[in-house]
């Protein structure tokens, strides 16, 4: 009973700091300063967040249930969640909370609790697809925990939203195996069952969470496998000791993406990039992943898609000598654009950031070899025939060259 008159009393007084903030910036315009009730954590959500969340809203915003489900499926949460149920629908159940799990926008991605619970909290759409970032429903402790990086607590009417007054809600981050937020972890229930364990159960439940994602990682490549090198720059082929791949021009733009980005993909990301807004079936992208991994003998990682077998690809090389400012190298592996035939618009953008960087390597480089050798395959790139003139003396035979270039990209 007294645990019970203390969380009476306790939410009597922030019920009155509540009322006095709300009609403070309603009167004013002003935002509220802490008082003795209210945490110094809360009192500055409040501040940002009354500027443009109602506090009579009724209920988060929503984002159409079938993108999110698709949303999570590709999700690097989904996998130790699903793991984790069990445990997770126990804690929900037995102890009368809604469990949640948020992406790293403070999106609902999933969620579980008992039937009594479950509407409490799909009233407030407290639900996959519910948005629970400050900007969409102001100070919660999902929020308090994604602009943080900690745990976090907000009980009653530290709620900004009046319609979130009879809740008590505990939240833990959820780190990637880099550090990165991917999410959030929420035990919610009425604010009458309020109990300090709860904070613990939630930060040990998100780093189980954390602990699988790391087991989850792709292996590193083997270092015995044998090698595989890939040519994207001006040409389109893979060989593995010296015998070329039988591998399809969407094989290759795989390849080339993996290679690039040695994180890996979500499969939503990677489609993306392969294939933009054109409709494509899963059964058709799987095909392709199945292909190139039979060819690599294994060597890409099932659940993100990332490659576990060494593969030495131009375009990297050329990249990492950028990164050395050996410009001599870039250049000479810089034999065209990457994958010069590729619609793809993940290859597009390489391929734009690989011919921007090496131009402008080129331009910064007070070598005139460098803007000789680059103005070959840029005939009708004036700047860098200019700036080859500007570096060639007076008596070089080589200002020939550089003259008659500009003159073309002139005419």
């Amino acid at each position: 009973m007294s645990q019970r008159s203390d969380l009476r009393r306790r939410r009597a007084a922030l019920e009155g700091e509540w009322s006095r903030a709300v009609s403070l910036v309603k009167s004013t315009g002003s935002a509220p300063g802490g008082r003795d009730a209210l945490r110094d954590e809360v009192a500055e959500s409040w501040a940002r967040s009354l500027v443009s969340v109602d506090p009579d809203r009724d209920s988060a915003p929503v984002t159409d249930g079938g993108a999110v489900q698709h949303r999570w499926s590709d999700s690097l949460l989904r996998r130790p969640v699903d793991s984790l149920s069990d445990e997770l629908r126990s804690v929900a159940h037995d102890a009368g909370f809604v469990a949640a799990v948020t992406d790293e926008s403070g999106t609902i991605m999933w969620t579980c609790a008992g039937q009594d619970m479950r509407r409490r909290a799909e009233r407030v759409n407290f639900a996959p697809g519910g948005h629970w970032n400050e900007q969409a429903m102001g100070t919660n402790a999902l929020s308090l925990a994604l602009r943080t990086d900690r745990p976090s607590t907000v009980f009653s009417a530290e709620h900004l939203v009046a319609a979130l007054h009879g809740w008590v809600c505990y939240c833990a981050p959820i780190h990637g195996p880099d550090g990165s937020v991917l999410g959030v972890l929420d035990l919610s229930t009425t604010w009458d069952r309020s109990h300090p364990l709860a904070m613990s159960t939630v930060r040990g439940l998100a780093s189980a969470i954390e602990a699988r994602l790391r087991a989850d990682l792709p292996p590193p490549p083997r270092e015995d496998a044998p090698q595989v090198r890939l040519s994207c720059m001006g040409e389109q082929k893979a060989e593995r000791e010296g015998v070329l791949l039988a591998l399809r021009p969407r094989q290759l733009e795989i390849l080339t993406l993996l290679a690039l980005e040695p994180d890996g993909f979500t499969s939503e990301r990677l489609r993306d990039a392969l294939y933009g807004d054109r409709p494509v079936t899963a059964s058709t992208f799987k095909a392709e992943i199945s292909h190139l991994r039979r060819a690599l003998g294994g060597g890409i990682a099932a659940r993100r898609y990332a490659l576990t077998a060494p593969v030495s690809c131009d375009a990297v090389d050329v990249l990492r000598a950028l990164e050395r400012g050996d410009t001599d190298t870039a250049l000479r592996l810089y034999r065209g654009p990457l994958l010069p035939r590729s619609g793809a618009p993940g290859i597009e953008e390489w391929r734009t950031h690989l011919e921007v960087a090496v131009r402008e390597a080129v331009l910064a480089s007070a070598r005139p070899e460098h803007a000789l050798r680059y103005g070959e395959r840029a005939p009708y790139d004036a700047e860098v025939h200019e700036h080859a003139l500007r570096l060639i003396g007076p008596g070089d035979a080589r200002r020939a060259i550089a003259a008659g270039r500009l003159t073309t990209a002139l005419r």
